[in-house]
Order: C-alpha cells, then structure tokens, then sequence
C-alpha cells in the first residue's frame, strides 16, 4: 500500500483531527491534533534554544566573527524574526513592541509549524504500520498523529481565544478601565449609543471569531485540494489506460506546484494571524495608533 493508495480512499481523513483515545462516553481523550501539538510545541522550544545560541554574542576574542551567527538556519529565523519586528509590528505598537513580541512571535512560529507538520504524510505513514501492526485502529478510524492541527476549529478556535484575551487585555492596560469601557461608544454621539455600543461589543467577539474562521478554512481547502488531487493520481496509475496514465500524470504535477503553494500558504496564514493580532491590539490604543490600524484595516488588511 502506497501514500498514493491511501489519498484514494478519503481525502478528507488525510486532513481532519483523529480521536486516538476515547472514553466510554465518547469523550476524546487524545487525538492526533494534540500529538502534532505537543510535536509542534517541542520543535519550538528546541530549535528556539538552538537558534537563540547561534545567534548569540561570541566571546571578544574571536574578533568580528563574535558578532556573525553561526548557522545560516538560524540566521535565515534571525532575519524573518528582524522582519516582523522592525516592518510588521513596531510600526503598530511603538514602544509596546517589546511588550507583546513575544506573545506574537510564539503565535506566528507556533502556527507556522503545526501548518508545515499538516503537509508531512504523518498520517499515511501512521496508517502503512497500523494496517499490520494495529488493524483495529484502521477499523475504528482512530490515528495518534497526522493531519493538520491548524484545520481543526477547535484549535483555531483556542489560538484565538488566547489572542482575544491578549487583545483586550493590551487595551484595558492602554487606555484603562474608563478609557476601554468609553472606547465601545466610538465617540458617537449619545443618542446612538444604543447602537454603537453592541455593535462595538460585538466586535470584541467578532474578530477573535474572523481569527479563528479564516486560518481554519485556508488550511482546511488547501490540504484537502492535494489530498483530492493524489486520489486522481492513484486512480490514474491504477488503470493505466490511455486516459488514467495522462490523468495521474497531469493529477501529480498539479501535487508538486500545490505543495509548492501550501508552503506559501502555511507562511502566510501564520503572519496574518500574527498581523491581524497585532492591528487588533493596536486598534484598541490612542488616537495615532488607532488611526493607524484602521487605515490598515480599510486596505483591507484586516
């Protein structure tokens, strides 16, 4: 049995979240989105503790050399990290950057990684041995890894808890408890305050939702477009016939260029949850600031 064999069956299981362990209720105990978490997590710690040595200060008698990073992996993460900072959200939140950097930079590194690990086959490989190893886990639809965690909505749906909080939090902390409270009115007038007042509520709620929302959908079309695609491979290279050979190699050459696309892809929803983060903190800020992030947002940005 090939990847391509398995891509066939479903393309759908190749990227939702699997239960591994379930209790006699029903209830999900362990699933592969939390396995790929945990991998993603410890990837973040361990290449993070490498990167922040190689890019570290040397001692003074190695001359200039002291300054140079000493891996050209870590300085390529040195120079996306110098780039976030300096062009994405210092122009956002000024002297706050310090602050949040490191809320943001665990965010987007975090994203980034469970968006990569959704494109390794772990899932197929998981399956190769189950089917010999575990054939019950086969039979009752169960995997301990694989799958993309940043398609589940229920973990989009923590990420963006976890930035709604610090959203609002970075604004009570800005403007204060009386400034946060005045800013739901939007300086309207009084008398439509009845309005703008659940409409400013309910965007509190709305854009910690859109977060969630938008990189569950863009992981989840993208990985289910590749997994369709190797199903019309391995259907063409089973026939073998004047028209299943040209389908599955026109199917895998459309794999390669798509794969290709969702490494951009896992790049780009992982700096635009980052970014929209940032625009929201910056949002709930004084008069320069806010302007700032709105004129962001009305280039529709955001």
């Amino acid at each position: 049995m090939s990847t391509f064999t398995l891509a066939s069956a479903d393309p759908v299981a190749h990227v939702i979240n699997h239960p591994f362990w379930v209790n006699d209720n029903g209830l999900w105990l362990w699933s592969s989105a939390q396995t790929n978490m945990v991998i993603a997590a410890l990837i973040l710690i361990f290449v993070g503790l490498f990167v922040a040595k190689a890019i570290s200060t040397g001692d003074d008698s190695q001359g200039h050399h002291r300054w140079v990073t000493n891996s050209r992996f870590a300085h390529m993460v040195e120079v996306i990290f110098g780039y976030l900072r300096e062009q994405t959200i210092r122009p956002l939140l000024h002297e706050r950057t310090d602050r949040f950097l490191p809320f943001l930079m665990t965010v987007f590194f975090f994203i980034l990684i469970n968006n990569l690990l959704g494109l390794v086959p772990l899932f197929d490989i998981q399956t190769l041995f189950a089917g010999q190893f575990a054939p019950e886990m086969l039979e009752q639809h169960r995997g301990f890894i694989g799958g993309t965690a940043t398609q589940s909505i229920w973990v989009t749906g923590g990420l963006s808890l976890l930035a709604g909080m610090m959203i609002n939090y970075a604004g009570v902390r800005e403007l204060g408890i009386g400034g946060y409270v005045k800013h739901l009115t939007a300086d309207a007038p009084i008398f439509v305050w009845p309005i703008i007042i659940p409409i400013e509520i309910m965007g509190t709620f709305i854009k910690p939702i859109a977060l969630a929302i938008r990189l569950f959908a863009n992981m989840t079309a993208g990985h289910i477009l590749v997994a369709v695609l190797l199903g019309f491979a391995a259907q063409g290279f089973a026939k073998m016939d004047i028209i299943g050979l040209p389908v599955g190699i026109v199917s895998s050459l459309a794999v390669v260029a798509i794969y290709f696309l969702e490494l951009f892809v896992a790049f780009l929803q992982a700096f635009v949850f980052m970014f929209l983060t940032t625009v929201f903190i910056s949002l709930l800020a004084h008069h320069g600031e806010h302007e700032t992030a709105h004129e962001l947002a009305e280039a529709g940005l955001a």
